[in-house]
């Protein structure tokens, strides 16, 4: 995905077809339909098929299969939800992203790591067969995250993912991915990353498009500058686990028709989103759209202009006109 995979189990396979029993299927999926990837297995029943992870998958094996499952896909959007229960945070992980990212290091989780968290189940949820779009290429053109309440890295976490939304664009077709993290029962986080694939169709008619609400002039003075590394899409790739390859390799980049390796857009939002973390309040949401692609190494501005109940920011080149990455924080 430019910021921008593959297969979980098949319902009708012998490992993961279920049972008429609910509850014998959760335990058979969780003890004995474990693969490589860590992909427990599948559950059907008279909601969407639940597919749950007992374990982090490994985001390398799926990516290498998104160009053997990209050919062929369409059709309708599966009713699929993948799940990962009881999940601890490791401070290692944490603090190694805290850096990359500019976040302080501390207890409570940035907005943004809980999206790391969820995005191996998007990327189970995008190999699915079910999910009708060709991985390779999709662009990452918007992401909103609701931080219900402060996270602390103690607390256990259950983890859903879901595809919503398929509809079509002028350039292509676009789809919403959903996240969902709870502690208990009570929800603490949702995130949607909306990703567009270019040149494919979907059923329906083109609606307008919405935008973050930003009003930052092209001349405003800059808060930061930036001095972004030729390192930073593999460095933010080994904390993150998201392995797409056009952000780790110019030669793979230019095939993409990039002319040099692209930081990943999830980066440029958590290294805004530290630049404000002092003055973040408890609950929020931070919801940004991405524009042209940040290609490394590069020189770029951060423009932060408080609003009522927030900020707006900006992300633009130093030497060049456009954006980067369009946001806003705002209280709720």
């Amino acid at each position: 995905m430019a910021d921008s995979l593959g297969g979980a189990p098949e319902v009708n396979s012998p490992a993961a077809r279920p049972s008429a029993d609910p509850d014998a299927n959760a335990n058979r999926n969780a003890n004995r339909n474990a693969n490589a990837d860590g992909v427990a297995g599948s559950e059907v029943g008279t909601g969407p098929t639940i597919i749950t992870l007992d374990a982090l998958p490994n985001l390398g094996v799926l990516f290498a299969r998104a160009a053997a499952t990209s050919i062929g896909r369409g059709g309708a959007l599966g009713d699929v939800e993948v799940r990962r229960p009881d999940v601890r945070v490791e401070r290692t992980r944490l603090a190694a992203y805290d850096k990359v990212c500019g976040f302080a290091l501390r207890d409570e989780l940035p907005a943004t790591y809980l999206h790391v968290l969820i995005f191996p189940l998007q990327v189970v949820l995008m190999v699915d067969r079910r999910f009708p779009l060709g991985l390779p290429g999709l662009v990452h053109v918007r992401n909103r995250i609701v931080a219900h309440r402060p996270v602390d890295a103690d607390e256990v976490l259950s983890l859903s993912s879901s595809a919503r939304a398929l509809r079509p664009h002028p350039k292509g077709s676009q789809v919403d991915l959903v996240g969902e993290v709870r502690v208990g029962e009570e929800l603490v986080w949702e995130g949607i990353s909306t990703y567009l694939a270019r040149g494919a169709s979907a059923p329906g008619e083109v609606g307008p498009e919405t935008h973050p609400g930003v009003e930052l002039a092209a001349d405003a003075i800059p808060t930061a500058v930036w001095h972004v590394p030729a390192d930073m899409g593999r460095r933010y790739a080994s904390v993150s686990g998201d392995v797409n390859p056009m952000h780790l390799s110019s030669l793979v980049a230019k095939a993409f028709g990039f002319p040099r390796a692209l930081v990943h857009g999830m980066w440029t939002k958590a290294h805004a989103l530290a630049a404000l973390e002092p003055r973040l309040p408890a609950a929020y949401v931070v919801d940004v759209a991405f524009s042209q692609p940040l290609l490394l190494p590069a020189i770029t501005n951060l423009v932060v202009l408080q609003r009522d109940q927030g900020w707006d920011f900006v992300v633009r080149p130093a030497r060049a006109a456009g954006d980067h990455l369009r946001g806003t924080v705002r209280a709720i």
